[in-house]
This record gives structure tokens, C-alpha cells and sequence, in this order.
């Protein structure tokens, strides 16, 4: 697949962009650029849209150029970290330390104390963290919008929805602000926002990327992961913010993701499914995302790979799995809010009905996690990879959840995504492709699903797609 038949986009080289990670890292190193420059031009390019695209809820302005000042200083002075100058955006549900973390609900939040773990990780590094963007509240929704900082918009259309909850992230890694960003994922909230704004999302295996001051996210559900424009990126961030915190309930054993890109991964098994794996409302694959997963199934075929349709056995109990670690996990961070009552009907809604669900629906929803491992897991039987949508529909319009009840609501989020959250009651890794546009040029984006701790091949595989499709070189055409 060329480039131009991806959309009618603009390349890279045609106007000025925010440049990939990997090499703002080296422009850093070498002295072509300060930290100054880069982060001045993130902050200019971010406030220059907020009326618009509308990414971010805090912009740390003074402290992000007096952070790039000291890096600068630790730069002449010859010291070298991973990050070290670069600006980067983390989502607003971690914290930062004085900063308010909202997580896309309205009120007047105090500031943190201290960073989140992650956050930590990132300024150890040397980042220079620039601001904190926009989720729905409490991530609940595939559409980043709300009642405390309104609607976040695609680049690639600004009439719809970059997705979420990791939608504010998303905007601003592909609107170019940024060359890469810290999201969550708890049903697809990286995965979802980076099919539909040409990104690379890593959901990484459950605890790889610490989740402290919480010891779990959402009853383990929700993992921290990055989007980027390029899976070398999104891979050298995610080695840069993984590793635990004393007191995380999950720590998988180490390792590295950089390092697989560009390793011949042999020819694998992939199994092409596109079966739902639960969902009470009608959902239906919309052909343009189909073509989207096919057009990656051919080209992994092209690259020595055989893919065959079949689908993992979720059973029909799978999704009972989801909802009471999902809700109760709602009803927890409602007791953290300094007023509930601002939020929106439909999270006070879920949270009385995560209230019912905690005890003995959410230990017995928990118990069944390892049967459900067993069963799902036995496609890696056949099978290396699995290959599916990373969602049913392309962008839905930004206002497509406005103004209606919590069960028109679900039918609709469950009709666009309903493919993401079943990795994340495995805990275990996925990646977001970019799999073309459709006819409207609203990007689509396809998954590849490992087994436990298999990001270095999902890595890998993702590599080799991207050496031959280029989303990379592919830009929405600036509106905002």
C-alpha cells in the first residue's frame, strides 16, 4: 500500500512538524536544538488550539520552560539521559506534582502533592512534561468529552471524536504538539483514540508501566501505555516508563521493547478474528474498518506471515468478567472527587451501580480471570498473534453521546468499540496499527494481541508493517 492511498494527507516534509521522538532525542544531544526552542514551540502549538482542538486541561507554561532551561544547562554541561530536554504530555488521570488531577470531571481539584510513578519515571529521563490532557470522565467513554472542559476534537476532522479516553493525548501527539504522550487503557483507551487518529498505541502487559500512587487501576483493568507516531517511539517510551513501584500488586518481569524493532520475527501464525468477544447491544464491523484489517492481514501475508481466520474462544460468560472491576472502579474514584455532584448523570448513574457490584460480583468477577486466560489463551495454541479491529467503526461525531440516557449511551459506545476491553480482563498485550482512512479520510486502525508479556514481538511485527505501509509520513491537513 502506497502512502497515497492511505488518504489524502499531507507528508511531513511538506511543512513543519513536531519531530518523532527518537530523533528530538539526537537534535537535543547534538546541540541543533535546546530544550527551550522545542518546548516553546510545544506550548505555542498547544495554546494556539485549545479554542479548537481543545487537547489539554492543564498547560504548564512556566514550569515546562523553567524545566527546559535546566535541561539545557544539564545538556551543555555533557550529561545525557533517554529524555532529556524533550517535551512530553501525560494524560489526566496521573498526577503531577502541583497540578490538579481531574480526570476529565468538573470541580476544583487540589494540587498533587507528588508525581505519579510513572511521571517520575518520565522526569527521571530528563522529559519536560508540558501539560496533562483531556479524558472523559473517568475514562468511561470512547469520546473525549464532558461537562468540564467540553469536547476534544480529531485532527483529521475536527466534527469528530479523536476517541478516548486517551483521546486528548491522541489529538496532541497527531496534531504534532508533541512527539509522544502517556495515555490508559482500560477497554481500549489507548488503542481506540490511536485507530482513529493514524497513531501507534501500546497496551503494554498488565503493571508493566507502574500505575502508583495507585497499587491497581480499575480493579486491574487499566494499564498506563504510549502513543506515537512511530512504533520505534512508542516503543523507546514505553522502556523509558515502565518498571514498578514498591506496593504495585502486579509486576511482571522485566524487559525491553526497543530493541525488537527492526528483529526478523521468522514467519508467524497470525489468526484474523474479527468475532466481538461480548456485548449486550447489536454491534456491526463497518465495511470501511474491515477493508482497514484485511489491507493489514494482506500485507502481513506479503511479509512472509500466514494469517488464517479464527477467532479466540471467549465464552459467553467472558464479559461478566469486565463490568464489575469497570464500575466498581467508578464508584472508587467518586469517593476521591471533591464534589460528586457536578459530574454528569451517567457517572453518577454507573457509580451507584459499580456501588452494588463491589464484594461479591467484583471477587467473583476477579476469580474468574485465570479460567478465562485458560480458554482465550488456548488460541496461542495455534497461533502467535491475533489480528482484529481495534474498532467496530471509524470516528463517531464528536456530539454522537450528547443529550441522551445511560443506555442509549452504552449502544452507542458499544457499537464503535466494542473490540478493545477484552485484553485488558486478560492483562495482557495489544497494539494499535494504523490500517488506513476511509473514503472520508477518518483513520481506522487495526490490533495486534499477544499472549503474557509478548510486547517484543508484538513490537517487532508492528515494525515490519510500518516499513512497508508508512503511516509515519502521513499528516491531517491543519485546521485548528
Amino acid at each position: 500500500m502506497s502512502t497515497e492511498q492511505l488518504g489524502s494527507e499531507q507528508r511531513s516534509e511538506d511543512r513543519e512538524w513536531a519531530p518523532g521522538l527518537a530523533d528530538q532525542v539526537k537534535a537535543l544531544a547534538s546541540g541543533v536544538t535546546t530544550s527551550v526552542e522545542e518546548t516553546r514551540v510545544a506550548l505555542d502549538r498547544i495554546e494556539a488550539s485549545q479554542s479548537t482542538l481543545n487537547a489539554f486541561k492543564v498547560v504548564r507554561r512556566s514550569k515546562a520552560l523553567a524545566e527546559a532551561e535546566e535541561a539545557d544547562r544539564r545538556l551543555a554541561a555533557g550529561e545525557r539521559l533517554p529524555l532529556l530536554g524533550v517535551p512530553i504530555a501525560v494524560k489526566d488521570d496521573v498526577d503531577v506534582a502541583g497540578e490538579p488531577t481531574a480526570f476529565g470531571c468538573p470541580g476544583d481539584f487540589p494540587p498533587a502533592a507528588r508525581d505519579a510513578e510513572v511521571v517520575r519515571r518520565l522526569r527521571a529521563a530528563g522529559a519536560v512534561i508540558v501539560g496533562k490532557t483531556n479524558s472523559p470522565e473517568l475514562g468511561q467513554w470512547p469520546f473525549t468529552s464532558g461537562p468540564g472542559f467540553g469536547w476534544t476534537r480529531n485532527p483529521w476532522n475536527g466534527d469528530h471524536t479523536p476517541g478516548g479516553s486517551s483521546g486528548g493525548a491522541a489529538a496532541a501527539v497527531s496534531a504534532g504538539m508533541v512527539s509522544a504522550a502517556i495515555g490508559s487503557d482500560g477497554a481500549g483507551s489507548v488503542r481506540i483514540p490511536a485507530a482513529w487518529t493514524n497513531l501507534v498505541g501500546i497496551k503494554p502487559q498488565r503493571g508493566r508501566i507502574s500505575t502508583w500512587p495507585a497499587a491497581e487501576a480499575f480493579n486491574g483493568l487499566t494499564v498506563n501505555g504510549p502513543l506515537a507516531r512511530t512504533v520505534a517511539d512508542a516503543a523507546l517510551l514505553l522502556d523509558i516508563a515502565s518498571g514498578p513501584h514498591e506496593g504495585d500488586l502486579h509486576t511482571p518481569a522485566p524487559l525491553t521493547v526497543s530493541d525488537a524493532v527492526g528483529r526478523d520475527t521468522g514467519s508467524l501464525r497470525i489468526a484474523l478474528s474479527l468475532r466481538v468477544p461480548f456485548t449486550p447491544t447489536p454491534t456491526n464491523l463497518h465495511p470501511e474498518v474491515r477493508r482497514g484489517v484485511y489491507r493489514i492481514a494482506d500485507a502481513l501475508r506479503n511479509l512472509g506471515h500466514r494469517v488464517v481466520v479464527d477467532d479466540p474462544n471467549y465464552g459467553i460468560a467472558f464479559g461478566l468478567g469486565f463490568l464489575p472491576r469497570s464500575l466498581a472502579g467508578v464508584d472508587d474514584w467518586m469517593q476521591k472527587l471533591p464534589n460528586p455532584s457536578l459530574v454528569d448523570p451517567r457517572t453518577k448513574s454507573n457509580a451507584r451501580t459499580g456501588r452494588k457490584l463491589q464484594g461479591l460480583p467484583l471477587r467473583a468477577a476477579r476469580a474468574a480471570e485465570r479460567r478465562a486466560q485458560k480458554r482465550v489463551g488456548a488460541i496461542f495454541d495455534k497461533y502467535d498473534v491475533v489480528l482484529a479491529p481495534s474498532t467496530a467503526t471509524p470516528p463517531p461525531r464528536v456530539d454522537a453521546m450528547d443529550g441522551i440516557g445511560a443506555w442509549e449511551t452504552d449502544k452507542v459506545i458499544t457499537a464503535a468499540c466494542p473490540y478493545g476491553w477484552a485484553w485488558n480482563v486478560l492483562g495482557w498485550p495489544s497494539v494499535n496499527v494504523p490500517a488506513g482512512f476511509t473514503s472520508d479520510n477518518l483513520p481506522v486502525g487495526a490490533q495486534l494481541m499477544g499472549h503474557d508479556s509478548a510486547e517484543p514481538l508484538l513490537v517487532s511485527l508492528a515494525a515490519q508493517l510500518e516499513s512497508v505501509l508508512r503511516w509515519d509520513r502521513v499528516r491531517p491537513e491543519p485546521w485548528w
